[in-house]
């Protein structure tokens, strides 16, 4: 049975498993001087259009902190959305691997950052008491499932960078987000002002990884070392890295993440539709979420279905992966319009 509660759920795409049993061929050099690291990497320079520095972690936590302590010193701090996973989900993890950096979470409408709140933050001290702002991290797509256009992240780089601040981005979902505006990932990352983007593999549908993404070359030095010592140097690399392979092959990362999101919006119409429960957010990328009166959540849950109440957005939440049917959906919202005749 397919489930809701995660796109972690899914298992390992085709086009990935593929890529991985092709790996496993033979004896090949260790720590990453493999041929299909070192193509891998090469593919996201194409995707990306620049010569961007490339690290296979296993991860999006280890991603995520190991890339922010790259930006900071221990006296720093990074601000960030108060639903950022960052914030609320890594278990003080980048506080951890930077020594100390203080997370500044702040607000914002659809669990978007925005410029102003970029300069409240930077601004409300100056103190050598108070952490100083060095970075800035976003959520692509965002932790409510929407998602930045490049001018709003133009606009939030611009005040960042003014400030002198660096810009960090979670792309744990940033296939969904890339999927949904039909844009280059390039137009959506250092062409928009993104210093670092955590392009993550694993709701993709690979087993497991994410790729850290540098696309200022400067601000890598000695990141391998930083891999090394939090124990992120796979000494079989490869096969943190084919899996890359087979999903940057002609588009499938697009494609699955394309479905994802049309599985989404089927759901959020359907519920909306059986029940007159319109989605809380937009549905911008594969996720949904909906406030369901509590008989309906019960009768769900009573019925076998998984699906997580999203903590701080309120209601109820709906992801969708790569691999989620129609035919899923539909059982789903079969489900929701007789519980909803049945309240």
């Amino acid at each position: 049975m397919q489930h809701f509660a995660s796109d972690n759920y899914a298992g390992i795409c085709p086009e990935a498993l593929a890529a991985l049993l092709a790996a496993n061929d033979g004896h090949v050099r260790s720590y990453g001087d493999d041929e299909w690291t070192l193509q891998a990497a090469d593919r996201l320079r194409e995707l990306f259009e620049t010569d961007c520095d490339v690290y296979f972690v296993f991860n999006g936590t280890a991603a995520n902190s190991l890339a922010l302590a790259a930006l900071c010193q221990s006296y720093h701090s990074v601000i960030c959305h108060h639903l950022a996973h960052v914030e609320t989900d890594e278990c003080g993890a980048p506080e951890f691997f930077s020594n100390g950096a203080k997370l500044l979470a702040v607000g914002g409408e659809q669990g978007k950052l925005t410029p102003a709140a970029i300069v409240e933050a930077v601004s409300r001290r100056s103190d050598i008491h108070h952490p100083k702002p060095k970075v800035v991290t976003l959520t692509q797509a965002t932790e409510v499932g929407t998602v930045y256009r490049p001018d709003e992240l133009r606009a939030l780089a611009d005040a960042a960078h003014e400030r002198g601040l660096r810009v960090h981005m979670d792309g744990a979902r940033f296939a969904n987000a890339v999927a949904g505006l039909g844009l280059s990932p390039a137009e959506m990352t250092w062409r928009a002002g993104v210093d670092v983007l955590c392009f993550g593999g694993t709701k993709m549908g690979l087993p497991v990884g994410e790729a850290v993404v540098f696309f200022d070359r400067r601000l890598a030095e000695d990141f391998s070392y930083r891999c090394k010592q939090a124990g992120q140097l796979a000494s079989k690399m490869r096969f943190l890295s084919a899996p890359w392979l087979g999903i940057l092959e002609n588009g499938t990362w697009l494609r699955h993440a394309a479905h994802a999101n049309a599985m989404a919006r089927r759901l959020a119409a359907g519920v909306a539709e059986v029940a007159g429960l319109p989605a809380l957010f937009p549905v911008d990328a594969n996720g949904v979420f909906v406030r369901l009166p509590g008989r309906i959540e019960e009768g769900l849950r009573e019925r076998g279905w998984l699906f997580y109440n999203f903590i701080g957005a309120g209601g109820a939440r709906f992801m969708c992966g790569w691999d989620t049917a129609p035919e899923t959906v539909d059982r789903l919202v079969g489900d929701v319009r007789e519980l909803a005749r049945e309240s």
